[in-house]
């Protein structure tokens, strides 16, 4: 199923896209897409069962602003260098183990709505990613145990980074990933049943309709799998949480001198194959 939340910020409400392609409004079964829905298999199979008996009503999509497609984030885990082409370009060592850090949940925007470039920054950069979203509480997930299971759905993630105050500005990165509008998330929540392999996904991104970005998962030193295991060891991952799982080659960062950092008025363009596609404006904070 695609699961996504339509409306204006902070009242948006739960839809599905069906296979026609045409929005349903969920209202009338499910309050919104959010951790305690992913964790209830009876309510999803509620959604499902009306999804294909075709009784949900229709939404008119003109105009309809597409919001996070997950209320109520818990928290938003990042995964650093995790693609051994942007280890490659930006000329890092791939890591031995995951490096995990942080975004802020009130970071997270919808897919279309406007990106900020803080105040004081040069370097604001794009960052295209495969974010995992959890659906059981994960706790120590066992080396015999699949991971996968733990996971409700996969989402396009734009893990917009400035890099000056993630690197320059000394302390850990969560200056450079913090800033406000800094993760756009959509537009769908996509169920991990149509995924039938989160390493076999391309990822693209554009700058100005530029090619910048063209990879896939296929290069993640880290598996999705081996990520969700790897986090389960640190802390509990709650449904709901989400994880952005790295981005490959092609971001600003890496690129020869004048590198192209964002700047107000440009445009970025993201899509993963089969979760959708992203576009928003930048402008000045």
């Amino acid at each position: 199923m695609k699961l996504l939340r339509v409306g204006t910020a902070g009242a948006e409400r739960p839809a599905l896209l069906d296979a026609e392609g045409v929005l349903r409004d969920l209202t009338g079964i499910v309050d919104d897409i959010d951790g305690a829905l992913l964790a209830d298999a009876a309510a999803l199979g509620r959604i499902r069962t009306a999804a294909e008996t075709g009784e949900l009503p229709v939404l008119d999509a003109t105009g309809l602003r597409i919001g996070p497609p997950l209320g109520r984030i818990g928290k938003v885990v990042c995964i650093g260098l995790n693609y051994h082409d942007h280890a490659r370009e930006t000329g890092a060592e791939p890591p031995a183990e995951p490096v995990v850090f942080f975004k802020a949940a009130d970071t997270v925007v919808g897919p279309n709505d406007t990106v900020l470039v803080p105040r004081g920054s040069v370097k604001t950069d794009w960052e295209v990613e495969l974010a995992v979203v959890i659906g059981r509480t994960a706790r120590y997930v066992a080396d015999d145990e699949d991971p996968l299971a733990y996971v409700a759905g996969y989402a396009v993630a734009h893990d917009v980074s400035e890099r000056e105050f993630q690197i320059e500005r000394g302390g850990t990165w969560d200056k450079g990933k913090n800033c406000e509008t800094f993760n756009p998330l959509g537009p769908w929540l996509v169920t991990a049943d149509e995924v039938a392999d989160p390493q076999d996904l391309s990822l693209k991104l554009w700058v100005n309709r530029e090619p910048k970005q063209d990879g896939s998962t296929a290069e993640q030193i880290f598996s999705v799998a081996e990520v969700v295991r790897y986090v389960s060891r640190f802390m509990v991952l709650y449904p709901g949480d989400v994880i952005n799982t790295g981005t490959p080659a092609g971001v600003a960062m890496g690129a020869p001198e004048p590198k192209p950092y964002l700047r107000a008025g440009d445009v970025v363009e993201l899509e993963i194959a089969g979760l959708g596609r992203q576009r928003q404006e930048f402008k000045d904070a």
